[in-house]
């Protein structure tokens, strides 16, 4: 098996290559030199810098590759960068190489709350990408997943620091979280790409969802937490926009975080012969005093 990746120097990408070189060889796809020089270390056969909208590119990367893991997608729009091309244009560029090369299988991860008809616009061209897929002669595998924690990533970074705070004010803090381990999305992949038959759409979740504000205090939060209704962060979000071409949060980005996630993904974990790890568990590894 050899398996090309792309968004490879993201946390789920490189502990993908970590595990799967073991049993596979891999080729990474990035779209930079500094993310290139992220992955000189890792054990990927080979890394190759494109345009991940670059149809005639990514056929090239995988024309050696029997299956493929598609990582890519933004979660906030930036001058550089929005949505529809993140998500859609660089599917589609996706899906048709990987028809020109008659791969075996597609893994995609996507986001929960993804849905065609979703008024969010990071949501809707994750739904938009699915399709291609799913309508793609490739069998394709959609894992939809929720916020991902794992040791040393941005996500848990940030969970931590809110557990150390006396004071801390979020959105709309009875907003439910539904977290996965890192590691559990990574054996999630493994697992699926040795199936003899593609899984279609299928939600991927931890085992234990609740509000935000549970969340942190099982996290270690012990101080006051101010919530604020969720307007007020979109009216903020409106005018970062306005002022900056890379704002720390945009209305479309809150209001993928203020999802509420809340799926059963027990079926999913049965047809991979997996586990999920429990939510104190994955605190206690992820969270840093």
């Amino acid at each position: 098996m050899r398996v090309l990746i792309t968004g490879a120097n993201g946390h789920i990408g490189r502990r993908l290559i970590e595990h799967l070189s073991k049993e596979s060889s891999v080729c990474a796809i990035v779209r930079s030199d500094r993310a290139a020089a992220a992955l000189a270390a890792s054990k990927a056969e080979e890394v190759r810098v494109l345009d991940y909208s670059d149809t005639e590119a990514i056929t090239r990367a995988m024309s050696s590759c029997t299956h493929a893991v598609h990582l890519v997608g933004i979660i906030k729009e930036s001058r550089e960068t929005d949505f529809e091309t993140a998500h859609v244009s660089t599917t589609r560029a996706f899906v048709k190489a990987a028809e020109t090369c008659k791969l075996r299988q597609i893994i995609y991860l996507s986001i929960l709350g993804a849905h065609e008809n979703a008024v969010n616009r990071c949501h809707a061209t994750k739904a938009e990408a699915e399709k291609l897929l799913m309508e793609s002669t490739i069998p394709s595998t959609i894992f939809r997943v929720p916020m991902v924690l794992g040791e040393g990533d941005y996500a848990s970074a940030s969970l931590s620091r809110m557990a150390r705070k006396k004071l801390s004010i979020t959105f709309r803090a009875a907003s439910l979280e539904q977290p996965i381990y890192v590691g559990d999305v990574v054996r999630a992949v493994r697992a699926a790409l040795k199936l003899p038959e593609s899984m279609g759409i299928c939600d991927l979740a931890g085992p234990t969802s609740l509000s935000r504000r549970d969340l942190y205090r099982r996290a270690g939060f012990s101080g006051c937490l101010i919530s604020l209704p969720l307007i007020i962060g979109t009216i903020a979000g409106f005018f970062l926009e306005k002022l900056s071409g890379n704002p720390p949060f945009t209305r479309e980005m809150l209001g993928v975080l203020d999802h509420d996630d809340a799926v059963d993904s027990t079926l999913t974990y049965e047809n991979l012969a997996l586990t999920p790890t429990e939510l104190s568990a994955m605190l206690a590894r992820v969270v840093t005093k």
